[in-house]
């Protein structure tokens, strides 16, 4: 029998939901190797479903009302199961979900019923980017409100606060007032070992998405928005590779996204340049063996993010040797940065084209340097197997220190 049973709760399970979610995906196997056993609970409608085959259980416990996501069937079920666990996890802010688990904790407490170990991870939902933003006045405003109502009691309610990295962890201390939870811990995070490259068909990837064998590419792999820094990437690229038609590398933008307004204003703009027209190629999202192609067939991954809480994608690039170039406001850049594993530049226009003009002055040798150096950086700081026993060896700690 497992030593500790821990309930996962989220918005959604959907994989095109990003980050989160696959998170949970990746720590669960390494988690059950160690005898603990991890369900989740979502706002997903119990008709939703999706292209992923989960050796878990997962309890659909919506469709959520409006944009908190309001769900009573969810706080019935957390009070009617909520005891069976002995911790649970809620993944994010800003949503019902969070605050159906601490009503329903309060209620087990009233009813004299086993109460579980209580921890958020927000997933740099408490990055102050998301209040300083300019483009995000009204939602800003809408947090800070909601903060004082409701989050900034959630969050003094948790027994901790799990961060994913140090980066993180520091700047949540500078986003809202009030900001005082019981305990803080880095615990890490974390990706699966990718499968061998000479088990994937990057030559396959590249027939399919009219790249010849030798050709050189740069590869975009997130979803396709604003706060991702696609509008500076594409702008950069245009300005680095004007007059440098088959010398420099194709840029490869694959990710969800390109039906929303923002992704057609991309898309646009690269349909309307004659240059980009023939050198950004838009392949869609990917996944499985076809995303581990992408990435062992680049030259370099690209993220020049405006926020990034850990980016499970760098990660990922690192894993299959591929240099990373991304921007300081990927949390997780001081350990890329130190141990050479990428570029790392502002997440500005010209930061961006500091990040394309640097990485393209690379020497082969350099970048077959760069490239060592990027997997030994996955292996010193984001297996997901050393995550796991740090989420594990915390949660365990801290259930005996309370």
């Amino acid at each position: 029998m497992s030593d500790l049973r821990i309930l996962r709760v989220i918005e959604s399970m959907d994989p095109a939901y990003g980050g989160p979610c696959q998170g949970i995906r990746n720590s669960i196997p390494a988690l059950r190797a160690m005898g603990a056993i991890n369900e989740v609970v979502s706002v997903d409608g119990e008709n939703v479903s999706w292209p992923s085959d989960d050796e878990f259980r997962i309890h659909k416990a919506g469709p959520g009302k409006g944009p908190w996501g309001y769900s009573p069937k969810l706080s019935r079920w957390l009070k009617k199961n909520l005891s069976k666990y002995d911790v649970v996890i809620v993944h994010g802010l800003w949503q019902y979900y969070g605050y159906a688990v601490r009503k329903a904790i309060e209620h087990l407490s009233t009813k004299n019923l086993k109460v579980p170990k209580f921890y958020i991870m927000p997933h740099g939902m408490l990055d102050p980017y998301f209040q300083k933003a300019p483009e995000r006045k009204l939602k800003a405003m809408r947090n800070l409100i909601f903060w004082e109502l409701i989050e900034k009691k959630t969050v003094r309610a948790a027994d901790a606060i799990l961060f994913t990295c140090q980066e993180e962890l520091l700047l949540a201390r500078e986003t809202f007032k009030g900001y005082r939870p019981r305990k803080e811990l880095n615990v890490g995070y974390g990706i699966p070992s990718p499968p061998l490259e000479k088990s994937v068909n990057v030559e396959q990837f590249r027939n399919k998405n009219g790249l010849s064998a030798d050709e050189e590419y740069l590869l975009f792999l997130s979803r396709i928005h604003p706060k991702k820094g696609l509008l500076n990437l594409v702008k950069a690229y245009s300005e680095c590779f004007n007059g440098k038609a088959g010398i420099f590398p194709k840029l490869v933008i694959a990710g969800p996204g390109l039906e929303t307004e923002y992704g057609q204003s991309i898309h646009a703009m690269v349909q309307n340049d004659t240059l980009l027209r023939k050198n950004v190629l838009f392949v869609g999202m990917v996944t499985g063996m076809t995303k581990w192609a992408a990435f062992y067939g680049s030259k370099a991954f690209v993220l020049p993010s405006h926020q990034e809480n850990f980016g499970i994608a760098v990660a990922e690039a690192l894993a299959c040797k591929c240099p990373v170039l991304i921007s300081n406001k990927v949390n997780i850049w001081r350990e890329i940065a130190e141990g050479s594993g990428g570029i790392v530049t502002e997440d500005t226009h010209e930061g961006t084209i500091s990040l394309l003009q640097q990485f393209s002055l690379l020497t082969q040798i350099q970048v077959a340097e760069m490239k060592k150096n990027a997997y030994t950086v996955y292996r010193n700081h984001f297996t997901v197997e050393q995550a796991a026993i740090n989420l594990y060896s915390h949660l365990k700690k801290f259930e005996h220190e309370l």
